[in-house]
Parts: C-alpha cells; sequence; structure tokens
C-alpha cells in the first residue's frame, strides 16, 4: 500500500501563506506588501507571516463574501479602532476591490453613527488631508498625470 499521510504542517502553512500572498499583493499592491514583507525585523517577521497567512490566507480566500464587502467591512473596523494608517491600506485595497468615493464616504457615516461622532469626524479629517493632497497634485499635473479620482491618487501612493 502506497505511504499515504497528510501534508506536513510546515506545507500547510506554506500553501496558506502563498495564497494570502497572492491576495495581498492583488488588493493591497506589490510595492506596497512587499515594503512590508522586506523592512520586517526578525522581530516583526513573524507578524507579517501571519497577517500573510490567516488574514490573507485564510479569511480573506473564504468563500461567502467578495472582496469590496470585505473590504467595506475592514474600513468599518479600522475607523471604529482609530487605526488611521492601516484605514489608508485598506481604503486603497478597496478601491482596488471596486470601492467608489460614495460607498466609503458612507461607510464613514456609517461608523459616525455606530460607532462615535469623534471616530467618524477623525476620518473624514483624514480624508479632508488627503483631498489637500489631492488638490496639490491636480495643480502640478506631472506628479500624477491622469488620475482623477482622489482615493485612487492619494490612497495609491500618491
Amino acid at each position: 500500500m502506497a505511504d499515504l499521510h497528510p501534508p506536513s504542517l510546515d506545507d500547510a502553512h506554506k500553501r496558506l501563506f502563498d495564497e494570502g500572498l497572492r491576495i495581498r499583493y492583488e488588493v493591497a499592491g506589490k510595492p506596497y506588501v512587499d515594503r512590508s514583507l522586506s523592512s520586517a525585523s526578525p522581530f516583526s517577521k513573524p507578524m507579517q507571516e501571519l497577517v500573510t497567512e490567516a488574514c490573507w490566507g485564510s479569511v480573506r480566500a473564504r468563500p461567502g463574501l467578495d472582496r469590496k464587502q470585505r473590504s467595506l467591512l475592514n474600513i468599518g473596523m479600522l475607523c471604529a479602532l482609530n487605526r488611521d494608517a492601516e484605514l489608508a491600506v485598506h481604503v486603497r485595497g478597496g478601491v482596488n476591490n471596486g470601492l467608489t468615493e460614495i460607498e466609503v464616504r458612507e461607510a464613514l457615516l456609517q461608523v459616525a453613527i455606530y460607532v462615535g461622532i469623534p471616530a467618524g469626524l477623525g476620518d473624514f479629517t483624514l480624508l479632508r488631508k488627503c483631498y489637500g493632497r489631492y488638490r496639490r497634485k491636480r495643480l502640478n499635473p506631472a506628479s500624477e498625470a491622469g488620475t482623477t479620482s482622489i482615493l485612487t491618487l492619494l490612497f495609491l501612493g500618491g
């Protein structure tokens, strides 16, 4: 009889990591993900591996919610937790997943009602600052030729 045994734990982790990396690249963008992974220290590398494997390779790969729905959920939770740096990354991912500026705005309004006006105001302040950056770039079209979406420009590293 053939030697049949389940794949090793290392193989399972590798498959989840590889799938997570593929999805993470598609949503957050290869430059951002590569920077996150390459800048990880020996101390923080396990966290980057966990994020890629568990968040992206396990949960994000599940059926039941599409990427756009998952992005809206993440945006709402990150607003509620006041995690501006991660919010910017996930708004960028949401745009990559098809979210519109109106959908992002409506998510922020929903957060303001259910989490609190201060959280909502903070999130709108973040987007207002980003809008100022967008306007400055529009005055200098050579810096971002052809980009018209505020969210696309600002959250794609603008």
